[in-house]
């Protein structure tokens, strides 16, 4: 597996581990899955050359650390661990006392990569980031990176921390090409990285889902399974189904292979299963050809998903309906 290579933290596999779904029994992941299925996932992402696991102190409150931190046993020191700190009152003294709870769950001396997981609205990165720059200095931290920052904030995040932010972890798929338009052009430019959440869009881009069969559970929540924007997306996705069926693979792993085909694009997706983990690393060997790629860009940003409030609408008429 290729890897992107990051100052201040090293080599991080183009496919890392989202971990988030470790200590989150609302997905249906309780205690028998962090026992047992979490602990075979780690061993087999270590095995595929997997140095990349991204967690947070928010995920199950903690619990997700926890188990992370367990599951790597002896490697967690030779991996790329990520967690992320959520800036409730981040003043130095907080951070450094959350940061020290992270470390300790995850049973590390050191956090090779520690993010803000949300810009703060009201509290700005001039009065964040001294508490993390004192952590960079102590050695207790690798590097700082962010998540779901503008690049204008991760801009001021740099020149507010002394240093590069190194990473800007961001909603990032075929059904959100946001990213693509600046923060991207940004990481390529400066030798950070994106690193994308919810690269399959909750399950969207594996081309199951349409208007006449939308999920139920908690996707059903999320507008873009609205019958509305699966109509919308449709074009997208049939174009998705194509290319996989030219590369011999399937669709969902064609859209993680559209996201490596970008410059210093990282993909974090969770994994419920030994085989969904291996069926994702795999994304990483297809080369979908620039054809292929420019085609599916083209048609992300073609994509337009349906207003909100016309997204909430449809979904009350249909329950009603039923």
């Amino acid at each position: 597996m290729d890897h992107l290579f990051v100052d201040g933290v090293g080599p991080v596999s183009r496919v890392g581990l989202g971990t988030w779904q470790f200590g989150s029994r609302e997905w249906g992941y309780g205690d028998g899955y962090a026992g047992g299925a979490a602990r075979e996932i780690v061993a087999r992402a270590l095995e595929l050359g997997v140095t990349l696991f991204d967690t947070a102190e928010f995920y199950g409150t903690g619990r997700s650390e926890r188990i992370l931190g367990e599951a790597l046993g002896e490697r967690r020191s030779s991996v790329v661990v990520a967690s992320k700190l959520f800036p409730v009152a981040p003043f130095a003294p907080v951070i450094r006392r959350r940061e020290a709870g992270s470390a300790r769950r995850l049973q590390l001396d050191r956090i090779p990569l520690y993010q803000v997981h949300q810009a703060n609205p009201v509290v700005p990165d001039s009065v964040i980031m001294p508490g993390l720059r004192r952590l960079l200095e102590e050695d207790r931290i690798g590097a700082v990176g962010v998540s779901n920052y503008s690049l204008d904030r991760w801009q001021r995040a740099d020149a507010a921390l002394g240093r590069p932010v190194v990473s800007n972890q961001v909603q990032f798929s075929l059904a959100r090409p946001e990213p693509l338009t600046d923060l991207v052009p940004f990481a390529e430019r400066e030798n950070r990285i994106v690193m994308a959440w919810s690269p399959l869009a909750q399950g969207l881009l594996g081309g199951r889902y349409g208007p006449d069969n939308r999920p139920g559970g908690v996707r059903a929540v999320n507008p873009l399974f609205g019958t509305e924007n699966l109509r919308r997306i449709s074009p997208l996705l049939d174009l998705l189904r194509d290319v996989a069926t030219t590369v011999d693979a399937q669709p969902a792993q064609v859209a993680l292979a559209w996201l490596l085909a970008q410059p210093r694009v990282v993909v974090i997706p969770g994994a419920s299963s030994v085989a969904q983990l291996e069926f994702n690393v795999a994304a990483a060997d297809l080369d979908l050809g620039h054809d292929a790629v420019d085609a599916l860009t083209a048609a992300a940003l073609a994509f337009r998903p349906a207003p909100l409030g016309r997204t909430l609408v449809d979904g009350l008429r249909e329950r009603v309906g039923r």
